[in-house]
């Protein structure tokens, strides 16, 4: 091999060195290899990082051999070897240089769409993060860093270290307390720069905060970023729930469905889930919670002894003058209702717009329930005198728990583009969702508050247009 035939050209600044070759056809790989030692001899390689691209090419025709050594400064330096023609074809056919696959799992603009597809495929991502990220990362320079191992990370100019551990791995990510950079302590705000070699420190104890968003840079690491923290005021609502139910307990009340929503409603929360969160960080105190619900018990004991009393169960009926079709007295169900003891039937799940009918139970409470209720006919035939007819008055107030039953053709994707139909076009909560697969078709039950019937049927029509879906039908018993 002649000196004067070898090129050495300078890539990704100080830290990697392309060495191109002057030869014959029939001697290039044996030029290849000989380079190789050369530069091994002098430095020591890391054997795991040697890539023979010559023995057996890529697929697309790319040919090279690559390694990792440890140059001046305890630095690795990644030497790519190969020829002029090789060289030709690397950067004017499929593999060119800013497609350059120098890392293990990092696949430069490939990389870069696979980061979009999860960014689309997550129902949580905001149009105007998705669009300054886009830019982000299609024009704005990169640095690359390396691992204690030697592998190089290419991250976009201005990453940080919490990038660079979302990058790595979300549990790294969200356990990330610091790094050792060129070994040197620095703090999970430092700014990666070309060459720096990174050593990440995690924590057991250690929780992803919301100022990190202030910190991450990356579109990957703010996606992750932001599941992990929605992870955790799920449970943090979870935590908020057993504390109440336990302080309830000791003091022998109960936590119902219904108790809740009366709750969530008088202390003007705007879900569920925020109510309970405030609990569990002691924003909400336990011992007003308790005043109120003692405040409805004795409303619902005086109403109780009311009726004991000798009222009847016309008493619990509202005189209106009807329509020709209810012929007598009806309960009207409207939700400024204070003077009537009621709740809606678990059996059934009724919604405001449904036909209802009341039925008197045993401790003077009227249950409502549809009339195609599956306990309807039952009802009737036993307990006849026990049904006050019913009906809807006033606007809906307040969300009702519903159930739909959905089947489909099993397909990645399907469960997420539901929930983004139910929360992002109808706007509605979801309280649960679960699905079976078998055969190449899911079965799922899906559990939402909805306002009224109207929203809910829209709301099966719209799932119903979704690609892969067969049926939805509304499920009974939640």
């Amino acid at each position: 091999m002649r000196k004067q035939n070898v090129d050495f050209e300078q890539v990704y600044d100080l830290f990697a060195i392309r060495i191109i070759i002057d030869t014959e056809l029939k001697k290039e790989k044996a030029e290849c290899w000989k380079v190789y030692s050369i530069v091994t001899d002098k430095y020591q390689p890391n054997p795991s990082r040697l890539r023979d691209w010559l023995s057996v090419p890529k697929s697309n025709g790319y040919e090279s051999l690559h390694t990792t050594v440890l140059g001046p400064n305890h630095k690795w330096v990644e030497v790519q070897i190969r020829t002029r023609r090789m060289d030709e074809i690397a950067e004017k056919g499929l593999a060119a240089h800013w497609r350059y696959k120098g890392i293990k799992s990092e696949k430069g603009l490939d990389q870069w769409l696979t980061n979009v597809r999860e960014i689309l495929e997550n129902p949580e991502v905001n149009a105007a993060d998705f669009i300054d990220d886009f830019k982000l990362n299609l024009y704005d320079e990169e640095v690359f860093v390396f691992t204690p191992k030697g592998d190089l990370r290419r991250l976009p100019k201005g990453a940080t270290i919490l990038d660079f551990a979302f990058d790595i791995h979300s549990e790294i990510g969200k356990k990330c307390v610091g790094a050792r950079v060129n070994q040197k302590n620095v703090s999970i705000r430092y700014e990666l720069r070309n060459g720096d070699q990174v050593e990440i420190q995690t924590s057991s104890n250690q929780e992803p905060k919301q100022d990190w968003l202030n910190i991450v840079s990356t579109s990957r690491a703010r996606t992750k970023l932001k599941q992990a923290l929605r992870d955790i005021e799920y449970k943090e609502a979870e935590i908020g729930r057993e504390m109440l139910v336990r302080r309830l307990k000791n003091w022998k009340l109960e936590l119902t469905d219904q108790r809740i929503g009366q709750l969530v409603k008088h202390f003007k929360y705007k879900s569920v889930h925020d109510f309970f969160c405030d609990i569990a960080e002691d924003k909400l105190d336990a011992v007003e919670i308790k005043e109120f619900i003692l405040k409805e018990r004795e409303k619902e004991k005086e109403l109780l002894e009311s009726q004991q009393a000798g009222r009847s169960a016309e008493n619990f009926v509202t005189p209106v003058e009807t329509e020709e079709h209810y012929g007598h007295d009806v309960l009207l169900i409207d939700k400024n209702l204070s003077n009537v003891n009621f709740h809606l039937a678990k059996c059934c799940n009724p919604i405001f717009g449904d036909d209802i009918f009341g039925f008197v139970s045993v401790n003077g409470g009227i249950k409502i329930h549809r009339t195609n209720c599956p306990n309807a006919p039952d009802l009737r035939k036993k307990y006849g005198y026990r049904i006050v007819p019913a009906r809807w008055t006033g606007e809906a107030g307040g969300s009702y728990l519903a159930s739909l039953k959905v089947t489909g053709e099993d397909d990645i994707g399907i469960v997420t583009n539901i929930s983004q139909v139910v929360s992002k076009d109808m706007g509605l909560k979801i309280r649960s969702i679960n699905v079976d697969s078998h055969d190449g078709v899911f079965e799922g039950t899906l559990s939402v508050f909805v306002d009224n019937k109207q929203s809910l049927n829209t709301l099966m029509k719209k799932i119903r247009n979704i690609k892969g879906v067969f049926n939805v039908s509304r499920f009974d018993a939640v």
